[in-house]
């Protein structure tokens, strides 16, 4: 769990926080516009995703040490590109790098590993992912001000060979903290001819497995949506960009009281009503930032909802498998699911900024946000997975 902990906010750091922070930098350092750099990232996300499939099966079957080790040193490899590159296409290539290494070292692999020793101890598997996301949550309080300062001290491509050295630091981690024996569920194995062994090899057999990654790719998008157009909307109801900042400051503050607060929601509810009352809330708080325009300390509240609305979700999403299917080929099919949301939620961005062109503002696209959320509410079953027991 300690390697766990540091290498998820080493990795998201380096991998994902530090391209927020220095795009605008290498935008201006190279003359390439930001459209087609925040593109890179995209792909990045979008690569991670398809990747991801892969990735759970082999952590089923094999363990998540070497695939996890491999996957810090692609991933200092990958940033090592990255500083390197000198156009665009090699800058994207890097990037797409950075995606297959995203696949092996960020959440859903880490997720893997924790459902896979937890085994059927259902309170010992929500304790190890609280705290695997409450502390990869920091990553961004690390790393933005890390890598400002960095590139302040140097220029972005040093930056970036240093989150290289960082990343390539968390393959030894990886390698000796992650060796206790896998349980292995073997499942896999097509010539073993079960009825168990053959849904694990094909995830969307079932409709329910279906159903649920639509509504969760759904979920995804919108939540991210709304996370990544927060400040144009606050800007446009006449709010500072200070007042912006603190607001979305208040909604990260949330965000970990969310996760704390999981543990208690899972012991009185079920899988299909925690992810209700979760994608419920979060379609509340959107609707009142599209109609709350002051004061600011009032919109601040409603920031915090949302945000413990959203820090909820990420444990939901990385629940939603075992709580309904237990933690047989819980790698192969979190893959598909966390593939299909991170696909989804990286053309998020583009999404939110296309809908408010069109419906004639932020606030009304707010709203849509808000009914998609709705919407993937209720595409989400009632399942057999059980409450938590009290301890």
């Amino acid at each position: 769990m300690v390697v766990l902990c540091a290498t998820e906010i080493a990795n998201w750091g380096a991998l994902v926080y530090a391209f927020i922070v220095a795009s605008s930098t290498i935008a201006g350092a190279e003359g390439w516009q930001l459209t087609h750099l925040l593109g890179a990232f995209t792909v990045a996300q979008l690569v991670a995703g398809l990747a991801g499939v892969w990735v759970g099966r082999r952590i089923d079957a094999v363990g998540p040490r070497a695939l996890m080790t491999v996957g810090s040193v692609l991933g200092a490899v990958s940033l090592v590109v990255v500083a390197s590159s000198t156009s665009l296409p090699v800058f994207y290539a890097g990037w797409g790098l950075v995606g297959l290494a995203m696949s092996a070292i960020l959440y859903a692999p880490a997720f893997a590993a924790i459902t896979g020793w937890a085994g059927t101890d259902v309170h010992h598997r929500i304790r190890a992912l609280t705290a695997v996301t409450l502390v990869a949550g920091l990553a961004s309080t690390v790393f933005a001000p890390l890598t400002a300062w960095l590139l302040e001290a140097l220029d972005w491509r040093a930056t970036y060979l240093v989150m290289a050295a960082i990343v390539a630091a968390t393959a030894a981690a990886h390698w000796w903290g992650l060796r206790k024996p896998w349980p292995g569920t073997h499942v896999h194995n097509a010539q073993q001819g079960q009825a168990q062994g053959d849904e694990a090899t094909q995830p969307f057999r079932t409709g329910e497995f279906r159903l649920l990654v639509a509504a969760m790719a759904l979920g995804g998008f919108c939540v991210h949506a709304v996370v990544v157009n927060l400040v144009p909307l606050l800007l446009e109801n006449g709010l500072s960009l200070g007042a912006a900042a603190t607001i979305m400051a208040v909604g990260g503050v949330g965000q970990v009281c969310g996760r704390l607060f999981y543990g208690r929601l899972s012991t009185v509810t079920g899988p299909a009503s925690r992810a209700w009352v979760t994608l419920g809330l979060v379609a509340v708080s959107t609707v009142a930032f599209a109609q709350i325009h002051s004061p600011w300390v009032l919109v601040a509240v409603v920031a915090f909802a949302g945000g413990m609305a959203r820090g909820m979700f990420t444990l939901v999403q990385a629940t939603a498998v075992s709580d309904r299917w237990g933690p047989t080929a819980y790698g192969a099919r979190n893959g598909v699911l966390s593939g299909a949301t991170m696909g989804a939620s990286a053309l998020a961005p583009w999404a939110g900024s296309f809908l408010a062109d069109h419906v004639g503002g932020f606030a009304t696209a707010f709203w849509l946000l808000a009914v998609g959320m709705v919407v993937a509410a209720a595409g989400i079953r009632p399942s057999a997975g059980r409450r938590v027991p009290r301890a």
